[in-house]
């Protein structure tokens, strides 16, 4: 993860999946060459920068229920 990544030009969205009652909602943003993951609900707060191999398997685990809080 880099700590100084520049993220004021970031796109940030939320999946299509989610709706608009809060929840559990994370939101993204492509940053060549890593794309960056943040709590729709914290926006100001920690952003994890992950590689896009790294991106799909995170993907692939929250789709599979892998991952838990």
């Amino acid at each position: 993860m880099d700590r100084h990544q520049d993220l004021t030009s970031a796109q940030w969205r939320k999946s299509s999946y989610s709706g608009d009652t809060g929840g559990d909602c994370i939101e993204i943003a492509p940053l060549t060459p890593r794309i960056a993951i943040r709590d729709s609900k914290n926006p100001d707060g920690p952003v994890l920068t992950l590689t896009p191999d790294a991106f799909a398997r995170f993907v692939e685990a929250a789709a599979c229920g892998r991952l838990r809080g």
